[in-house]
């Protein structure tokens, strides 16, 4: 009968599994996996089988449950392979091997039951089946449950500390922002002195932050883009005029070449009106007082290329390829949250464009939005 053959072999099955998990890439048996795995499984297996050749199918349904499991009762089978399917995601195991762990006991008893010349009968392998169905889809259960709310925690976490560092810096903005205010109120000051430039500096920095905030929500699931044509020269009007203004406070240069009236594109205008906005910002911060930043537009084809150029001191090559990653800084500067040009990459790629930086150290950087041509 299959539990006395169970019996007799669980030493040389029990090694049979533990080599087939040993023979996986970067894996050897744990003792956390052993404990509650097919150790664990092939008792109640054996039990279940027992009590079934003694007729106690009550018994044996309490051990490993009916076929296709019972969602008002969880068998103690169900419970231990729930236990396993959580440790083996602790283990850093994949769901893949988590069925892979069942099947591998089958195998064995499979092989060794050959190699043994022993014969079943149909009732045990259908038992064997009804076991190994109802413990791979416990576990499995408990492996996604537990790794869903691992997701979960971790999706949470990283939100509160964007979360956490949009609210510091905007606070930030505000109080620098309330202050100067209370400093011109009092008389003693100017809107056109320092403390006015002071002001004009927070309010941007509070602007910055919302278009920055509104642009993630934007680019999110699910969020549709509002698309319109529109002439480019236009847009890179209206951008100037806004960007200007922070090139004064910082003392950097700005220049706009001119551009050809009749090029026109169909994207989302506030996204590229944010993307954009993020490259000036970026260009002005690391270009500096006394520096020099360049927006000119060139066509290639059927593309329109919108060159943002700095004076800055340049990337080495890896911190050019990790620059777009979220709460990446590059450069000595580290204001701000690392946060604007991963945005704006995705802001672009929304539209169907590519974001790219061309840069060498000791010789600034050029950041490249490539958009399709209307």
């Amino acid at each position: 009968m299959m539990h006395e053959f169970l019996i007799a072999n669980r030493t040389e099955l029990e090694r049979r599994c533990r080599d087939k998990v040993s023979a996986r890439p970067d894996r050897s048996p744990n003792r956390q996996q052993l404990e509650q795995g097919i150790p664990k499984f092939l008792d109640q297996l054996i039990r279940t089988l027992q009590a079934e050749s003694e007729g106690a199918l009550a018994q044996a349904l309490a051990v490993s449950g009916p076929a296709a499991g019972d969602p008002y009762r969880i068998a103690e089978l169900g419970v231990s392979a729930g236990i396993h399917g959580a440790d083996l995601l602790t283990l850093g195991y994949s769901i893949n091997e988590v069925v892979h762990d069942y099947g591998d006991l089958c195998q064995a008893v499979s092989d060794l039951s050959m190699d043994l010349d022993e014969k079943f009968e149909i009732s045990e392998f259908r038992t064997l089946n009804r076991c190994l169905d109802n413990g791979i889809a416990d576990a499995v259960t408990a492996f996604s449950e537990h790794r869903d709310v691992a997701i979960a925690d971790e999706q949470a976490l990283e939100t509160n500390e964007r979360l956490g560092f949009f609210a510091h810096e905007l606070r930030n903005h505000l109080n620098t922002a309330m202050l100067a205010l209370a400093a011109i109120k009092s008389g003693s000051v100017g809107l056109g002195g320092p403390t006015g430039a002071v002001l004009d500096r927070s309010l941007i920095g509070l602007r910055r932050l919302i278009d920055r905030s509104l642009a993630e929500v934007r680019i999110g699931p699910g969020m549709t883009l509002h698309r319109s044509v529109f002439s480019l020269a236009h847009f890179i009007g209206e951008m100037k005029y806004s960007a200007a203004l922070e090139a004064e406070l910082l003392d950097c240069g700005f220049n706009v070449e001119p551009i050809s009236p009749v090029l026109m594109v169909d994207v989302d205008k506030d996204l590229l009106f944010s993307a954009l906005g993020n490259l000036l910002q970026n260009a002005f911060k690391f270009s500096g007082k006394g520096g020099a930043v360049t927006l000119s537009v060139d066509t290639q084809e059927d593309r329109i290329r919108i060159r943002v150029k700095d004076s800055g001191p340049g990337l080495s090559a890896e911190s050019a390829h990790n620059m777009f990653l979220p709460f990446t800084q590059s450069g000595s500067n580290r204001n701000g949250l690392g946060l604007g040009l991963s945005i704006a990459r995705r802001s672009v790629e929304a539209n169907g464009g590519l974001l790219i930086v061309e840069s060498k150290l000791g010789d600034g950087c050029v950041f490249v939005i490539d958009l399709p041509r209307r």
